[in-house]
């Protein structure tokens, strides 16, 4: 009756015992989650680790009195139910989609984590009509709201400020190296490189169909073409630069992106118009890709504009001068 999703029991049916066995299933389930969040930050985050560690061991500690309190009422048989057999019932990511989130992502998730369990006994407790049975969910919603406190103990012992810039430093750093940069990398390719080739075909035709199908063909292949070199360039166990699949999306998509931008314009059948726009667009990606070396990889703003702009214009020039001629 209980694996099948369809006759999933409601929480409104369970019994003491069977309430007790959820709660000890599930503060058995969240220590492990906080244990793989440790593991997997342990490397780069080890007082974020150390953190997640003194949870797991508090969800220990707490599941270790359910048990005792089962004991006592119920005896030593706990019977099997767990979230996914009660309908209704929160229920936690699965760990292997953490692979994908950041150091703030699973603080924030750890938080959340929390906060779901302790609303859901807070709100459980207030629906019971039986004495014994709210004060049981009341324990369990006054033991999750106290995890919180402990959360925010452990911070305090294990990320002091030094600790936590340091850890924060570290995230920044690989946020850089797995999306801005070669993010960054696709934007000045996919906005530069197709300068020549759109505008080159603008002038040479002076057709606005034929030179948005040559820019749209430019920047898609060229995204492509970036992403899968950056992808097969560096797997990113060495460089610690991050998920292959991750640099090569970010890649690809802003340099399709840098491209579409200034062929887009040419979807106008006004020749004037739609190169006038697309000059204006090609100055905007230009500044863009100027801030973003400012904000992100610490290059002085005047510099990196004299960089961009140089070579824009000299890549513009290209293009205008043989399509021109």
């Amino acid at each position: 009756m209980i694996p099948g999703y369809g006759n999933r029991r409601r929480f409104r049916d369970l019994n003491d015992q069977e309430i007790l066995a959820l709660a000890i299933s599930s503060e058995e389930d969240d220590a492990r989650i906080y244990r793989t969040y440790a593991e997997r930050l342990r490397g780069d985050y080890p007082s974020s680790a150390a953190v997640f560690d003194g949870m797991a061991a508090e969800e220990d500690r707490h599941r270790q009195r359910l048990i005792e309190m089962h004991r006592k009422r119920f005896g030593d048989v706990i019977p099997l139910i767990r979230r996914e057999h009660v309908a209704g019932y929160y229920a936690r990511k699965p760990v292997w989609l953490m692979e994908g989130m950041t150091l703030e992502q699973i603080r924030g998730e750890a938080e959340a984590m929390e906060r779901q369990a302790a609303s859901f006994y807070e709100v459980a407790a207030q629906r019971t009509s039986d004495a014994e049975t709210r004060k049981l969910l009341g324990d369990l919603a006054a033991a999750e709201a106290g995890h919180q406190n402990t959360a925010q103990r452990l911070e305090e012992k294990h990320l002091d400020d030094e600790a936590r810039q340091r850890e924060d430093d570290t995230a920044r750093r690989q946020f850089v190296l797995t999306w801005v940069q070669p993010g960054l990398a696709g934007l000045m390719d996919g906005s530069v490189s197709t300068l020549a080739p759109i505008f080159a075909t603008a002038f040479a035709t002076q057709n606005t169909h034929t030179t948005f199908l040559v820019g749209l063909a430019a920047s898609v292949g060229a995204g492509i073409s970036m992403g899968f070199t950056e992808a097969a360039s560096d797997d990113g166990q060495l460089s610690g630069r991050g998920s292959p699949v991750k640099r090569g999306i970010a890649a690809g998509v802003m340099t399709a992106v840098g491209g579409l931008g200034h062929a887009l314009p040419y979807l106008i059948p006004h020749f004037w118009t739609a190169t006038v726009i697309a000059m204006i667009v090609v100055f905007v990606e230009l500044w863009a890709i100027a801030w973003i070396q400012n904000r992100y990889m610490d290059t002085p703003f005047l510099r990196a504009t004299m960089q961009v702009v140089l070579g824009g214009a000299l890549v513009f020039a290209a293009g205008a001068l043989i399509g021109g001629g």
